[in-house]
């Protein structure tokens, strides 16, 4: 499991640094070389757009993500254990639910292209599709754990 964070943590690192040396380039391509380009523009964008959820479905723990846990710190540990199974399941059977469209949608979208380097849409956007189950995989383990009884703490402990 410790390969598999690795790469992924690679994957983001490597979009980090097509980010960097894309907008480096467009700097000097306009203003050193007063060539201005569109294709330094469109890399960066796909870079962030697969950076931001390739991060979010294989990069980013539980711990790491935000969430707005006013509740979560009132409740008791088995009613937040009921509240986050429910929330797990809201979010897997939503997600599910919509895994049909979004794979038509991605499929579909095969007969348009960016507009300098012809990236189809369908492989740009495919990364929705990895996001999508990752996020249901995600919750229907984190319901697993949660029907197996593991100890439930609040997300921040209540300040005293």
């Amino acid at each position: 499991m410790r390969h598999l964070q690795r790469f992924a943590d690679g994957v983001a690192a490597a979009l980090l640094a097509v980010i960097f040396i894309a907008f480096i380039l467009q700097i000097a391509l306009r203003y050193v070389f007063d060539w201005p380009v569109g294709w330094t523009a469109e890399i960066s964008l796909v870079a962030w757009l697969w950076l931001v959820l390739w991060g979010a479905a294989f990069v980013l723990r539980d711990e790491d993500e935000i969430r707005i846990d006013v509740l979560d710190i009132a409740f008791g540990p088995r009613l937040r254990r009921i509240a986050r199974a429910i929330g797990s399941i809201a979010i897997a059977v939503l997600f599910g639910m919509a895994l049909p469209a979004t794979w038509d949608y991605v499929s579909f979208m095969k007969v348009e292209s960016t507009s300098y380097l012809k990236i189809r849409f369908d492989w740009l956007f495919s990364i929705y599709l990895a996001f999508a189950v990752a996020v249901i995989a995600r919750h229907l383990w984190q319901l697993v754990g949660l029907l197996r009884g593991t100890r439930i703490e609040p997300t921040d402990p209540p300040l005293t």
